[in-house]
Parts: C-alpha cells; structure tokens; sequence
C-alpha cells in the first residue's frame, strides 16, 4: 500500500503545492464554481475567456497561500490540513447547504458534545475518508529531497510567477470581476477552505485577542411597579421551531392539537435575531436591536434578566439545551443533567417533558410574590429530530430516524420534523396546567423560537445561514402568548389584535419587562407586544 501512496505521491515542493491547489480548486471548490458560472449565465454578463479565468485564479491563489504561508518546511503539514479540513467543510456545504461565517464558528464552538455526535454518520465518514484521508495520504508520502535553499528558490519562483500571471488576469478582467463580486457578495462564502480560515481568525481575534470591554450596568435602580400583587412569567425558550410548520398559523397538518382548547394566542408574523442559537438568544435578551448586535458589546453588559432581577424578581434559569450562551451568568441557572439514571434522558440528551417536571418542583422553592423563569428546550434541534420526541409522540410516520437528513425523503424529514413541533405543542400544554395550580395573581406564558430551520428547501438544511442571505424558513419564527389574564375580555380582544402585528426577537426585552412589571429608564413602551393591552386593563378598572 505504502508503494502505491509513494508512486502516487508528488516528487518535488512545487509539485506539491500545485497538486494540492488543483485538488482544492477543482474539487472542494466545485460547487463555488457552479455557483459562480450560474451567476454570470444568469445576469448574461461575462464570456466564455473570463469565466476560464475564475478555476485558474482560485488555483493561483491556493498556490499563493500554500507557498507563503507553509514557511517553506511545512508545506505537507499545511497540504494535508487544507485537505482534511476541507473535506469536513464540503461535505457539510453540499449536503446542508451550510456556509461558514463567524457566526457559523460560534455556534460550533459553543456546540456540546451530544449535539456534535448527532452529525456523524456513515455519510460523512465515507466523505471524510475518500475525498480527505486517502488523499492526505498520498500527500504526506510526498518526498522532497531537495535542501532547504532550493526549496527556497522554487517556493520565491513559484509565488513570483503565480502573482504575476494572477495580476494579468485580473488587470484582464477586472471590470468583470467587480461587477460579479459586487452583484453576488456572498460567492466568496463558498471559497473553501479559505472562507473558513478567514472566519476562524476573525472568531479568534474577537474572542481572545481582543481585550474585553468594561461591563456596562445599563439601569442600577430599577423598581417593581405592583410590588403588592403576585406574578409569575415563564418564558420558554423554544430551539430550531420554524413558523410555517405550526396548524396555529395555518400549517395544514395538525401540528397543534393540544394548546388551541386552552386559549393561547398564536403571533404568526415574528423575525428572528439570528438563525443559529449562538447569536439568537443572547440577542433576544439583549438591550441591542439585530441590527446593532454585537457579541462583544452584548457580552459586556446587562441584558434585560439581570434588570429584571436587580429590580427584585426572583430569576432562574432552566436548560435542557447546550447552554443559556452566557445571557443567565448572573441569575440562578440549572442545566439539567443528561445522564441515564433520569426516565427521560438516554445519556446524551433529555426529552423536554423534564423541563415540566423541573418548572413544577423549583416553583415551590421560589418564595418571593415575584417570579421569572426561563425554560430552554431542546424543541427541534436536528439532525438527529427523531431524538425529540418520544414513540408514544410519534404522530407523524414514517420519520426519519437518521442523522443524514439529506438520505432521507422529504415526507419522511417533514414528518420527523413535524412531531418535533408536536411534542413542543404538548409540552407548552403541560407548562400552562402547571401554571393554572399556581395561587398568583398575575401569571403569564410566553414562547418563542430562537430561529426556524431548512428542510431541504432549495438545497438547504439545517440552519446558520448568513441572515442576509438566509431563506424565511431560518428568519420566520413562532411565538405563543397563554395568561389567566386572557379571561378578561377586553385583555383578550387586544391580545387578539395584537396577533395581527409584525414583530421579533427586538420586542423581547421589552415585553418581559411588562409581563414583569419592571419600571426601567431602559424599557420603550412602543416595543411591548402587550403594553396596549396591559394599558386597556387598567383603565377599564
């Protein structure tokens, strides 16, 4: 075997270089060329010389990289990272749809174990070792004997000629260039693997290099407007829980059958903040809109729980996800163990019917009249959505009891995905029959998703596309509103009317506030989804 990698294997450093910057160009690059002859075909801008052009500059460009930035004596080091990390980067872009932005890397670097196990499958090992270990293996038996000064020389005449022959090109075809890059901005995303490494430094430079920012405390006196009246607000945190798959806005399979005879409110016009966890849920409870968000500000200041709590609310915290992504550092939190000793747990992740049992016992132990607590569901997370949910759930059949999504039929995906939200409708049930037990005055339920989800929609699956680019089925969220307030008629007439609004994530901080009943010099009364309706309360006495 080892004859054969060394037969196959290149013989000198710039064959080296080169072999490795064909393979990336014309391979893991493919479907970046796909996409960029589609755009220059489609507007009908460009010919036949400048379209040639592109696959030859990307591999200019690879050798360019490969050469400079091996420091001359790492170059099989550098080709067989490029390699195998492109492998993993491909495989997740032609299957999911997947592009590797910062915000991407966040949300794998806060991925916990669990989560991460539930993409491997025999689909992208079969990637992983055709297109980038047998490769790297024929790479690393590469044999350059040359001395260090020669391959000095050839690494400078290498990187000299390809520089060149790159101005050429684009001093040739530079007006077209532009006009592509400034039509179709987001085709660099599909530059692998050199997107990725240039997101990877920007992840990295934000996260350590950067100093931090002082902390902001955004309201030190925040005070309690009913202080002598009982409430209590749950908010739940909903994950990967897309609008259009919910029968309360519309969906033609029943997809809630258990909430709509306990009179909740459905908001079926609602925007995320993001489209992975990572962005979305500190943002939610963040003082910053979408727009300005920002994950070092956000990180070096208050969000709304903390005014919450400092204003005297009693907050906790409850996770049956992979974190609260720092938004409950400063507020009691659980994070609810997975192991198997638990009856709704397998060792890796926890059916959300936890998450009730859980509300009901720490409701006992929360003694003040005053009491917000957020439940993070696990909800719809994929691939692996046929965790989600319990056989006794399984409404929807067939499913998909896979990994690879991608392998599956769409009725089969839908299904999977559809008794995820099911299993979601029954929890919400079970939360509002806690709530009804409790001796409060004032008791509220809200949930939201964090972001939607692709089922194979135009390609894509998954989440965690760039927002700009991102399809309604990641931005579209649900949000479902249940109080014993609801009893009052002209609360639930305004509710009502209210429903027929657009809001999103931005409304968050603000709302709880209301539902909390929180004065703070920070909250605007015009971002409270229920503020006209806590307003038409009062006044009817």
């Amino acid at each position: 075997m080892f004859k054969l990698l060394d037969k196959l294997a290149p013989k000198s450093y710039v064959s080296l270089v080169m072999v490795t910057a064909a393979y990336i160009t014309l391979v893991f690059n493919s479907l970046f060329l796909y996409k960029t002859y589609s755009a220059v075909v489609e507007t009908g801008f460009g010919h036949v010389l400048f379209l040639l052009s592109v696959p030859l500059l990307l591999f200019l460009l690879s050798c360019i990289f490969l050469s400079c930035c091996s420091l001359i004596s790492f170059i099989k080091p550098l080709a067989v990272i490029s390699v195998l990390v492109s492998a993993v980067l491909f495989y997740a872009t032609i299957n999911y749809g997947a592009i590797f932005d910062r915000d991407m890397l966040r949300n794998i670097i806060e991925t916990d174990t669990g989560e991460a196990l539930g993409y491997l499958n025999y689909s992208v090992i079969l990637y992983f070792v055709l297109l980038g270990v047998i490769p790297s293996l024929i790479l690393s038996r590469a044999q350059i004997k040359h001395s260090f000064k020669a391959r000095l020389k050839s690494c400078v005449v290498l990187t000299i000629s390809c520089i060149v022959i790159s101005s050429a090109i684009l001093a040739s075809f530079y007006q077209d260039y532009v006009t592509v890059g400034r039509n179709h901005r987001q085709l660099t995303s599909y530059i692998t693997p050199f997107a990725f490494y240039t997101s990877s430094y920007k992840f990295l430079r934000d996260k350590y290099f950067l100093p931090p920012l002082p902390f902001q405390l955004l309201d030190k006196k925040p005070q309690l407007l009913q202080a002598e009246h009982s409430a209590l607000t749950v908010l739940i945190v909903g994950e990967t829980a897309r609008a259009q798959n919910f029968s309360l806005g519309g969906y033609t399979k029943q997809t809630n059958t258990y909430t709509p005879a306990l009179g909740v409110k459905y908001f079926p016009n609602v925007s995320a903040c993001g489209t992975a966890t990572a962005v979305s849920v500190p943002c939610m409870f963040s003082r910053l809109s979408r727009l300005q968000f920002n994950q070092r500000l956000a990180q070096s200041q208050e969000n709304v729980l903390d005014i919450i709590h400092r204003a005297g609310v009693e907050v906790l915290w409850l996770d049956n996800n992979s974190s609260c992504k720092g938004v409950c550092a400063r507020v009691e939190s659980i994070n609810i163990p997975t192991n198997r000793e638990q009856p709704l747990c397998d060792g890796q992740f926890c059916y959300d019917e936890i998450l009730v049992e859980q509300l009901a016992a720490k409701l006992n132990n929360l003694q003040g009249p005053h009491k917000l607590v957020v439940l993070h569901m696990i909800g719809s997370h994929g691939p692996t959505y046929y965790r989600r949910y319990p056989t006794s759930h399984r409404l929807f059949s067939p499913d998909c009891s896979r990994s690879d999504i991608q392998n599956c039929s769409a009725l089969e995906l839908e299904n999977s995905y559809d008794n995820t939200i099911s299993y979601t409708d029954y929890i919400l049930s079970r939360v509002i029959d806690v709530l009804k037990k409790q001796p409060i005055e004032d008791i509220n339920m809200l949930y939201i998703s964090d972001h939607g989800e692709s089922l194979g929609e135009n390609g894509l699956y998954l989440h965690g596309f760039p927002y700009r680019l991102a399809p309604k089925e990641q931005t579209q969220v649900p949000m479902i509103f249940w109080s014993n307030l609801l009893t009052n008629n002209t609360y639930n007439d305004c509710v009502v009317q209210q429903t027929a609004l657009s809001f999103s994530h931005d409304n968050i901080f603000d709302t709880l506030l209301g539902l909390s009943h929180v004065d703070s010099k920070l909250y605007r009364p015009e971002l409270d989804i229920l503020q006209p309706c806590q307003r038409a309360l009062v006044a009817q006495g």
